[in-house]
């Protein structure tokens, strides 16, 4: 396991968010913004990278051939650029992770995407990650056990990629399409997965019942990734601080949580707190 001898392994925080700092605007695509502006992207990662993270994640969470088509761009040239980027910002004191979200539609049985070409989609994601040097692939903000599977599948086929893999729980526990810990954290850990957990949806106080049952199913590494609250309807600021979400983040230690960071509205400012806090555990 990387990072075998560190107690904790700090993960990176929100991109999007960040880049709406930086020029994006409402409707445009995040990854886009690493052909028109590589140097707003980089800056974002190293930033993260000098709050702490161990692990960032590429600006490639929608990069997928059927997302990118209207664009002109193919998931090769986004992900080259993306994973360049990184690796310039991480200067070799963090490792890159090739960054794949779900592909945007409901695979079967639950929808009418083909399981067959979804697994295209990803493949075409990680070979192009690895070709261009990521180091992890990490599978995030997945709902449906089928898509996770699918592409843990298409990582492992087509790479040597080790796999972080996460999905998004509500607070019944359940993800959206009815998903328990238990056979997300099974399913994974039997595929192949180096890492499991959850991120998204939820603030860490929602999270913790769901990551002690993931726990409880798997003996690997836990990883927790989750929100910074809820943003305001006015002003789009989330409401919990970079100093409370770093308390918040603590009862996760004892579950047994390896690798931390967050999701939605947080940024350096958190990393930078949790391990703070989590320096002396």
């Amino acid at each position: 396991m990387f990072f075998a001898d560190r107690k904790f392994i700090f993960y990176d925080g929100a991109m999007g968010t960040m880049l709406q700092k930086r020029g994006l605007k409402p409707g445009e695509r995040p990854d886009m913004m690493n052909i028109k502006s590589p140097d707003a992207v980089e800056n974002v990662h190293r930033l993260y990278v000098e709050a702490g993270s161990d692990i960032i994640c590429t600006n490639t969470f929608c990069a997928n051939a059927d997302a990118l088509s209207v664009t002109g761009y193919s998931p090769q040239e986004i992900i080259s650029a993306a994973v360049a980027i990184a690796k310039r910002a991480s200067a070799g004191r963090a490792k890159v992770a090739l960054d794949i979200g779900p592909t945007g539609k409901l695979v079967e049985p639950l929808g009418d995407l083909e399981l067959s070409h979804a697994y295209e989609l990803f493949r075409q994601q990680v070979v192009a990650g690895e070709q261009a040097g990521a180091d992890f692939c990490a599978i995030e903000t997945m709902s449906d056990i089928e898509e996770m599977k699918t592409a843990i599948l298409a990582v492992t086929e087509n790479s040597s990629l080790p796999v972080l893999a996460t999905m998004s729980f509500e607070k019944s526990g359940y993800t959206f399409t009815g998903c328990t810990p238990e056979l997300f954290a099974e399913t994974a850990e039997r595929m192949g997965a180096a890492a499991v957990g959850l991120n998204c949806s939820l603030e860490p106080t929602e999270m913790l019942e769901t990551a002690k049952r993931i726990k409880k199913a798997t003996e690997l590494p836990l990883i927790v990734k989750p929100n910074a609250g809820l943003p305001d309807g006015v002003t789009g600021a989330y409401g919990t601080s970079p100093q409370e979400f770093a308390q918040q983040m603590l009862p996760f230690a004892a579950v047994g949580a390896k690798i931390v960071g967050g999701c939605c509205g947080t940024t350096p400012e958190y990393i930078a707190e949790i391990k703070r806090v989590f320096h002396n555990l």
